[in-house]
């Protein structure tokens, strides 16, 4: 029996997931990446001294990060390419509470709420890890110590009731998340500790319980992803939603050295819970790099306004497969496959970004390069899904496209795509920021 090779895309993605267990691991791991190519880390409090030819990436509380590279020749008033990329670093998950653990009939639970638009039922009865940072005591109140920390072990899971005594499920298996979901991590005594939980972190981060001070950890599955099908066509795993995205724009800006103007990422986090937070795209941040970006390189006021007005901004999220059970659910016209290329996301109500002259650019662009691609629009009588992008190009003004590759289950607690995909979106990425 002979058997098909793994595409090398389809690996990398693969072992950039099992890294990337957090928003704020997605962001390490992707400034590791950085690093290794080349890129300077700037901090967002100091002054920049920018260059032509520079590579450079700052990270924005933890969760969200932004690289670019600066062209070889001098930044100028006008003609010079701003092209622009972004995704989210964030995914549905469970998210615990402070004071998480709960004692009930001996065993002891997670006390957890729901992060982003979960498919409840698909967390049961897996093994689950956690992942995220705690916050120790510093030096002072204003400077405590973050410590990012992944157990990498399966650390509890959340029970499915008998169908013994619930005879309906398979009718209806409708799913409460505080009383249905929480998570089951410790046998207990009948004189177990009040914070159960806080004690074992405690103990595991090798730290006084006195000196934890916050938390932000969120449930993962533990089951690492994998390729399957016939012919390994096909990719299962946790995240894929919206990490294909991150690592297509980490290697398109790593492939990227261009002879005028800007090319930038932004892997913005909160995507999952609306994006307007202090690092989401729904903020300044995007805007107030690129004002300091062209301020220090032209020294004039208006130099990013005219770059924008001239620029195009990709927004990179995963996109709806048809599904092969479920063929009723798409457009009767439109029907984006798996392993089909990357899909150009269209919707009147402009939940996605996009206008007939960014869908016209991306198109030509992914056809020069022989790149397949696809569309997709919701069925009319179908809200449907929405990204970042229109968040975005609102509080920072350029013509911008959504994009990505295209998936099914999206937001289970395990996705799947066509294992080519990834591929073509890369070289799509790396084709636009080039």
């Amino acid at each position: 029996m002979t058997t098909t090779a793994i595409p090398t895309a389809a690996e990398e993605l693969l072992g950039f997931i099992q890294c990337s267990t957090s928003p704020f691991h997605v962001v390490e791991e992707s400034a590791k990446r950085l690093l290794r190519a080349g890129f300077q880390e700037l901090k967002p409090a100091d002054s920049w001294r920018l260059a032509a030819g520079g590579r450079y990436f700052l990270r924005v509380y933890g969760s969200t990060l932004l690289a670019f590279v600066v062209g070889e020749k001098p930044l100028k008033s006008h003609g010079t390419p701003l092209l622009m990329a972004a995704a989210h670093t964030d995914f549905p998950c469970f998210r615990l509470k402070p004071e998480a653990g709960m004692t009930r009939d001996g065993c002891g639970t997670l006390n957890i709420e729901t992060y982003g638009g979960l498919i409840l039922r698909t967390w049961l009865d897996r093994p689950l890890s956690l992942a995220g940072k705690i916050v120790l005591r510093g030096k002072d109140a204003f400077h405590p110590e973050v410590r990012l920390v992944d157990f990498q072990k399966p650390l509890m899971t959340i029970p499915s009731l008998a169908i013994h005594m619930d005879r309906d499920v398979n009718k209806d298996g409708a799913l409460n998340a505080q009383k249905d979901m929480l998570p089951l991590a410790a046998l207990l005594g009948k004189d177990a500790e009040e914070d159960f939980f806080l004690a074992w972190l405690a103990e595991a981060c090798e730290t006084e319980r006195d000196a934890i001070l916050s938390y932000d950890l969120g449930a993962y599955p533990c089951e690492t992803g994998c390729t399957f099908g016939l012919r390994d066509e096909f990719i299962s795993s946790p995240r894929l939603d919206n990490l294909t995205s991150v690592l297509a724009c980490l290697k398109g800006i790593e492939e990227a050295h261009p002879t005028q103007g800007i090319r930038l990422i932004a892997l913005f986090d909160n995507e999952e819970v609306g994006s307007r937070t202090k690092q989401g795209a729904g903020s300044a941040v995007l805007g107030d790099v690129l004002r300091r970006i062209y301020q220090d390189l032209s020294g004039e006021s208006d130099a990013v306004c005219r770059a924008l007005a001239d620029g195009f901004l990709l927004s990179v999220d995963v996109a709806h497969a048809v599904h092969p059970s479920h063929a009723a659910k798409s457009d009767p016209v439109v029907r984006p496959a798996l392993a089909a290329g990357v899909v150009l996301k269209q919707a009147a109500s402009q939940s996605y970004a996009g206008d007939a002259e960014a869908s016209a650019v991306v198109r030509a662009l992914a056809e020069e390069h022989e790149i397949p691609w696809q569309r997709f629009v919701n069925r009319a009588d179908s809200r449907g899904g929405s990204t970042l992008g229109a968040i975005a190009s609102s509080f920072v003004p350029v013509r911008t496209m959504d994009i990505g590759a295209p998936i099914l289950a999206m937001h289970s607690a395990r996705e799947t795509m066509g294992a080519a995909d990834q591929e073509s979106l890369e070289r799509l990425l790396t084709a636009f920021l080039a």
